[in-house]
């Protein structure tokens, strides 16, 4: 804060500010209905999510991918993370449509998540079509449109979430509180598609409503899945088409002006002039020009997210290994053992989901109660490093009860006792709590830090997605290595998580600045820098 009280008549140069001068002297926030509509989209965006994370692992399998294949496919989400949205945020910012800045951009997603979606669950038929043998395992042609499928669905994924982000914070206006609780619907509602997605994924005989899903090429699992995808995106497309239909979005001008808008209520699009860079320069002038809390919020994100990509690519598997003490490459015995883990590890999910949701609502409150957002994301980040923590405890009580029982002369492993599996569950659950807030808090002060500088939303948060898919690319690729340096298992970099967890909360209390208190509606803000 210091350093902004020193800065605070120097304007940033205007290859990322947007010139101050041009801010409209009050900038009314929109009602709270048509937050709540836009970031409805958001359940339709984790409803495909949440399927991907139950059902596709088991189809790639089905399609006979080969491993190296897989971790090319499952590398697409962090790299599209990190290209995608700077660039669609950067565009979304300069818009000149007559449909607005977001909205082309989110209907151009959803259209092409439809397209993707179709790819990946006629990927089998169509490479039957085209000549895969039913009889050999490996069904190439199959895997190559599954292949451009699943990238399409990574991009068009990032080209929604970027700019429905941007366009909520549009819709916050310059307050605070609308900013906060539009992001913490924005989590409620990813938490609703979790819920609906792992719901449609573990029910077996959805096919049944689609019968022309089942083929030659595509047995029960895989018209289950192209079952559970026609879901998807008939519910992305409906809450989309809805959205946008009903929520105005204001073009912007290069030459200063707004445009034309029905009524105030509906100018949400803030006419700023800047001086065009080209997209690249765009994003070396971002960084060179951020100041010190938007920074110190891209390190705190980065170390959060450290510490959560562990648990979230290994959750399932945790349960299955080291809770169950299944192995998914030994015996059948074990292997049914995993797989019920695995099962449990899914419940887990969904409690997790629902716990996330419920927590979504009472984010505001909840800040409130400890005294700012910068404490409440502190104290769940101390939250989320015990509960990794706790992971420890778990898994050295389930090995050391572990039970066995001989039936015909052969030994076979038990379940873990109930009082395990509760306390795994409730891990779960409660870790739905610190995920709530990192689905809401770093974008909110992401959105008010761009408000007190005049940058631009969308530039901005795809600046922070860069916080976020960089860790991802990190833990996926060291993960495997570190765990192994150590004999195996998920615990290692649970215990690393665990260490960042606690630095990111740590620095969330002592560097992080608060936020600024809101600026009345009726005065003009009178700096162009973080404070």
């Amino acid at each position: 804060m210091e350093s902004g009280d020193r800065k605070e008549n120097q304007a940033p140069p205007s290859s990322f500010i947007l010139q101050q001068e041009q801010m409209p002297s009050s900038i009314k926030p929109s009602p709270l209905r048509k937050i709540i509509m836009v970031a409805s989209i958001a359940a339709g965006i984790q409803f495909g999510w949440a399927l991907q994370l139950s059902l596709l692992t088991p189809y790639v399998q089905l399609l006979g991918i080969p491993h190296t294949w897989a971790a090319f496919i499952w590398l697409c989400g962090p790299v599209s993370g990190m290209l995608v949205q700077p660039i669609v945020g950067y565009h979304s910012d300069r818009c000149t449509s007559r449909f607005g800045r977001r909205r082309p951009f989110i209907a151009a997603g959803a259209a092409f998540v439809a397209i993707a979606v179709f790819l990946i669950g006629f990927a089998a038929d169509i490479g039957h079509l085209s000549g895969d043998s039913l009889m050999k395992k490996a069904k190439p042609r199959a895997i190559a449109v599954f292949v451009v499928g699943f990238w399409i669905l990574d991009v068009a994924n990032n080209m929604l979430q970027g700019p429905c982000r941007a366009f909520l914070a549009d819709l916050s206006g310059m307050s605070q509180k609308k900013t906060r609780t539009s992001n913490a619907f924005y989590s409620f509602f990813m938490a609703v598609g979790n819920v609906l997605g792992f719901a449609a994924g573990s029910y077996t005989h959805l096919y049944k409503l689609f019968p022309f899903s089942r083929t030659k090429a595509c047995d029960v699992y895989c018209a289950n899945l192209k079952s559970c995808f026609f879901i998807s995106i008939v519910l992305l497309l409906t809450l989309t088409i809805v959205a946008l239909s009903y929520v105005r979005d204001k073009p912007w001008s290069p030459e200063g002006g707004a445009g034309e808008g029905d009524d105030e209520e509906d100018e949400i699009g803030e006419a700023k002039q800047s001086v065009p860079v080209p997209f690249f320069g765009e994003i070396f002038a971002a960084f060179k020009n951020l100041q010190r809390p938007m920074w110190i919020l891209l390190l705190v994100t980065c170390l959060n997210w450290v510490a959560w990509f562990p648990f979230l690519l290994f959750d399932t598997d945790w349960m299955g290994r080291e809770v169950y003490g299944g192995d998914s490459s030994a015996n059948s015995d074990q292997l049914k053992m995993y797989d019920r883990g695995v099962r449990a590890g899914a419940l887990g999910l969904m409690l997790n989901s629902v716990v996330l949701g419920v927590t979504s609502l009472g984010v505001e409150t909840l800040a409130r109660g400890v005294g700012g957002v910068k404490r409440l994301w502190g104290i769940v980040n101390f939250v989320l490093a015990i509960c990794l923590a706790m992971t420890i405890l778990i898994t050295k009580l389930a090995q050391s009860n572990r039970r066995y029982t001989t039936v015909n002369g052969g030994t076979h492993l038990l379940p873990p006792p109930a009082g395990i599996k509760a306390g795994a569950l409730a891990l779960f659950a409660v870790m739905g709590i610190p995920q709530a807030i990192t689905y809401s808090i770093p974008f909110a002060l992401a959105s008010i830090f761009s408000n007190t500088s005049g940058a631009g939303q969308g530039l901005s948060l795809g600046v922070l997605n860069l916080s976020i898919v960089i860790p991802q690319m990190v833990v996926s690729v060291a993960s495997g290595p570190w765990d192994a340096l150590f004999g195996g298992g998920n615990l290692p970099a649970f215990v690393v998580g665990a260490v960042a967890a606690a630095v990111s909360g740590i620095l969330a209390f002592t560097m992080l600045p608060s936020p600024p208190p809101d600026t009345p509606s009726n005065k003009r803000a009178a700096t162009a820098a973080f404070h």
